[in-house]
């Protein structure tokens, strides 16, 4: 066991972690640690993962080694927490990139396009085999599902993120990491789209959301995930049929921009001025994240019938977690020109309603794009 300066005792794994974040460890370059060549034969050529660094939590430090809620994110650079966890470099050659140092609800839809452009730029080059994003978990799901939908290729691309710092006890961010290579180093990950490994499980980036903010098995998808990480090898029990990256209409190299899009939280006593604000905004679609199958009150039909009417998209989803919302269902979508968002939650309709508006605004096409992906 190890002592930390608040006198509690860390496990020996999650002590290192914390040492090496904090830098106390003289760790050697990355690539200095190469596999040594046997008496008779050359090393077996490990793959070649670029992690991109982004911030969160996983990047994160707290005051003492018990916090795990209470902690200052984003402040560890890419090369720290690569040399905090050196299992990484017997897995792949392995090297690592700051795009971003932030908190992941500071993202912006710029930001999102310049990580799928520099993703995709990395994945076009024949010595990279696949890629690690790092990110915070307020918004992974986010990202994953946008890098599922606009990078075209077939290597792994893997985001990954922690629930808890470095510094905390039972950190979650070093086993994360090392998983996220493994699995962006496997040859079975390829084609299976953008996953999320965390927590031992192997998810897709289309299916999986947070679903609370306390404990390391903070995300879930209602499908179930795609395999597992353990012990350093991947098993995966499923694929995703959705459309992504390869058979995806979308290319991250053709777009510069996203389109405003807005989401409006449903409940009882809703305020119709909230959606002509969002309209002022610029929003060129309202996600209207429902109650139950994406209901509207009756009070609120007119609104978003005057809303289309003048232009705006109508995207129905639900603020449920799990199901889906039928068309023509609550709401005779076909006669009022709305969408229907299908599985994807609020958050991820406005990610899909975005990328697909940069092609089409014909209501019939967006339908077809939410079936699809």
């Amino acid at each position: 066991m190890f002592s930390c300066r608040s006198g509690a005792a860390l496990p020996l794994r999650g002590a290192i972690f914390a040492l090496a974040l904090a830098g106390g460890f003289g760790a050697a370059p990355l690539g200095a640690r190469e596999m040594p060549e046997s008496g008779t034969a050359a090393a077996v050529k490990k793959p070649n993962v670029v992690i991109l660094a982004t911030g969160g939590t996983i990047a994160g430090a707290g005051a003492d080694a018990a916090n795990s809620a209470t902690y200052t994110a984003a402040k560890v650079p890419v090369d720290k927490l690569i040399a905090a966890v050196p299992q990484v470099n017997t897995i792949a050659n392995v090297r690592g990139e700051q795009v971003f140092q932030i908190a992941s609800e500071s993202f912006t839809d710029a930001q999102l396009v310049q990580l799928g452009k520099r993703v995709s730029q990395l994945l076009k080059q024949d010595d990279v085999d696949g890629v690690v994003v790092t990110h915070g978990t307020d918004t992974l799901e986010e990202t994953a599902f946008f890098l599922d939908l606009v990078v075209k290729s077939d290597k792994p691309i893997v985001v990954v993120g922690s629930m808890r710092p470095g510094t905390a006890i039972s950190a979650d961010g070093a086993l994360n990491l090392l998983d996220a290579v493994t699995v962006a180093a496997s040859k079975e990950a390829i084609g299976q789209g953008v996953t999320v490994t965390m927590n031992d499980y192997i998810q897709s980036g289309r299916d999986v959301n947070k679903r609370t903010n306390i404990v390391p098995s903070a995300f879930y998808s209602q499908w179930g995930p795609l395999g597992m990480v353990v012990e350093g090898k991947t098993y995966f029990f499923r694929s995703l049929t959705k459309r992504h990256n390869m058979s995806s209409e979308f290319d991250i190299d053709q777009i510069d921009s996203l389109p405003l899009v807005g989401i409006v939280y449903g409940s009882g006593n809703m305020i119709p001025g909230v959606y002509d604000a969002e309209v002022q905004a610029g929003a060129k679609a309202i996600v209207n994240a429902g109650t139950g199958n994406g209901s509207v009150p009756g009070y609120l039909v007119d609104k978003l019938k005057d809303i289309r009417s003048k232009g705006t998209l109508v995207i129905r989803s639900s603020r449920v977690p799990d199901g889906f919302v039928l068309r023509n269902a609550e709401q005779p979508d076909d006669k009022y020109d709305w969408v229907v968002a299908h599985d994807l939650n609020p958050a991820k309709a406005k990610v899909l309603a975005a990328v697909a508006l940069t092609k089409t605004t014909d209501t019939k096409e967006l339908q077809r794009i939410f079936w699809e992906y």
